[in-house]
This record gives structure tokens, sequence and C-alpha cells, in this order.
């Protein structure tokens, strides 16, 4: 008898400690390996450099959180860093959350998403404004990333971009392309540009610099070869928007920018995606992760709306008269509209 009391109190015991442990995991503790169920959620946010897309798409993943009831200094906790373009202090940025036990990483941008995956395969990584996250080495598959890595890509419509130049600049035939060497997300673009270009009867020349100091050069020698230039979401370029607008207008080169921050910069058109709605699409992608998913199981997602803008301007600088189907649908920024 003394025997079956003991081993009765031992199984009161184990099924009591069972119910403790499965309602302390259900109030808030980590729901699995990769969960980041919590009281106050750490999360670090990395960008490769501050100008306006980038700093757009931080906006738009904060303000997703907030409409979830997710705010900084209340139930999370939101580090910001910035890597001034520099690759080396990307990697610190990165090794520094995973020191710091962050919960979730937000990387903005290709180099930042890179070194923050070199850092850690544990810590969930959400991306934004990276262009082709396989290609980068980040996920196996887009449906199915399979890394700690998920987010939205900022891959631009080429396409939708070079019917836009026809239709502005329809005599033109070469077209220049302006990036740095060292962003695979302007390699990818490069590449997509050059298997379009064909179908509008456009050539692409392309001229690669490494940092903003050699742009003033290299569209020195770019510009007497080309009819359009046309810029890509490449970070170094659209952190030297205004440099290469005025270089360009000197010129009478027009500017088919990939995104918006570019025509605000002085491109004279763009039919792109919104960066702050990439961004908020990311922050509820976040949400899910925090959420308790898994984000090898989360798709990578995209923008399938794009917004024509031109700037009115730049149009005028160059005399080009937009066409009326063209002025009835864009947003024009700027000049006599």
């Amino acid at each position: 008898m003394v025997g079956k009391k003991s081993f009765g109190k031992r199984v009161f015991v184990f099924f009591v400690s069972l119910f403790l442990f499965t309602s302390l995991v259900g109030c808030g503790g980590k729901s699995d390996s990769t969960g980041v169920k919590k009281d106050v959620i750490k999360i670090g946010i990395t960008q490769i450099v501050e100008h306006p897309a980038l700093d757009a798409a931080r906006e738009g993943f904060i303000d997703a959180l907030e409409s979830k009831g997710l705010k900084d200094g209340e139930n999370i906790s939101i580090d910001f860093q910035n890597a001034q373009g520099d690759m080396p202090t990307a990697q610190t940025i990165a090794q520094n959350f995973v020191s710091k036990k962050k919960d979730i990483i937000l990387a903005i941008a290709t180099p930042t998403a890179q070194a923050a995956f070199n850092a850690t395969k544990e810590i969930p990584i959400i991306i934004t404004a990276v262009t082709d996250p396989k290609e980068a080495g980040l996920v196996k598959s887009w449906e199915k990333t399979g890394t700690n890595v998920t987010g939205t890509s900022d891959m631009a419509p080429i396409k939708k971009q070079f019917a836009l130049l026809k239709k502005l600049v329809p005599n033109a035939k070469r077209v220049g392309i302006l990036y740095n060497t060292s962003e695979t997300n302007s390699e990818i673009q490069i590449q997509r540009a050059k298997e379009i270009a064909p179908e509008f009867e456009l050539e692409i020349t392309t001229t690669g610099v490494t940092s903003v100091n050699e742009v003033p050069q290299a569209l020195s020698e770019l510009l007497g070869k080309i009819d359009v230039l046309y810029t890509p979401t490449d970070n170094l370029v659209a952190s030297a928007m205004p440099l290469v607008a005025s270089e360009c207008m000197k010129k009478h080169i027009p500017i088919i920018g990939a995104e918006r921050a570019h025509v605000e910069n002085g491109a004279l058109a763009t039919e792109g995606i919104d960066y702050y709605k990439l961004g908020f699409q990311t922050g509820l992608v976040a949400v899910e992760v925090i959420n308790g998913k898994n984000p090898k199981d989360i798709p990578i997602a995209t923008l399938e709306n794009t917004k024509l803008v031109v700037n009115m301007d730049t149009a005028k600088g160059l005399k080009i008269d937009l066409p009326k189907d063209v002025k009835e649908q864009a947003e024009l920024l700027g000049g006599d509209k």
C-alpha cells in the first residue's frame, strides 16, 4: 500500500507540473525553437544606408507593428543601426545583434541581409528591399524559404519601366545603367534588364562604381554614349541621386528610375513600387513570426501594384511633353501640372 501511494503521488506531481508548464508557455513563453513570444520583444533593425526608399520601408515596418498593437518602448524594443554604406560595419552590427540576443532582426537591403544571415542561423531574420533573396543566398526558394529568413522583395518591374521609357523617349536606343559593383541586388537587375531590352529595341551599357566619389567620373564617361539613363534600386546610386540627376540634366539625358525616390530627386519618371507599403507588408510578416510561425514556412512576398510618378520640373527642363494618358494616370511632382 505504501508503494502504491508513493506512485500515485508521483503521478499527481507529474500532471501538476505538466499543467503549469503548458500554462506558462501559453502565457508568453517561447512557443518553439524559433517562436519569439515573450513580454518585451527585442527587434534589431540593420539598414545599409539611409536614403528615402529604405527609410520609407523602415517606417512602414514600424507602422505595421503598431497597427497590431506592438509599440516601441511598451511591448517591443527597437534597436536601429545604420551601416553608413559600409559592409564591415553591417557585419559588426549583425554580430552585435546576435550577442545581445535579439528576438528578431529586420535587415533592410541585400548587404545587411547577407551580413545578418552570416551571423546567425537561429534568430529569425525578416528582410525587405532585397531584390532576389534566392540569388543572394538567403533562402532556398521564394515559396518556402527553408531558412531562418523571410520577408519581402523589391524586385523592380523593369518591363513596365522600359515600356514607360519608350513612351516618354520614343527615339531612345541606348540605355545606360550606373550601379555599385558590390551589390548583388544591382547585378540581378542588370541581368534582368539585358534580358528585357531586346523587346523594346534597346541596348544596355553599364558602368560600375564602388563609391559616391566615383560617380561624377563614371557619368562623364557614360553620358556621351547613351540616350537615357536607367537607375536600378541600387543603394549607392540612390544616395547619389541629386548628383546623378544634376549631371544628367546638364547633358539633357532623361533618367528613368526604378522607384519613386529617384523621381523625387530629379529623375524624369518611374513606374515602381511604394517602399512604405513594402515595409508595411514586411511588418505584417514579422507579426506572423512573433505569433510563433517559423520563417522557413513563410514565402517571400512582393508588391503587385505599381505607381506611375513623373517629375514635371525635370520634364520641363528636358522639354519633354507628356503623352495624354501618362499625364492623366501619373502622380505629377512639382512644376506646372
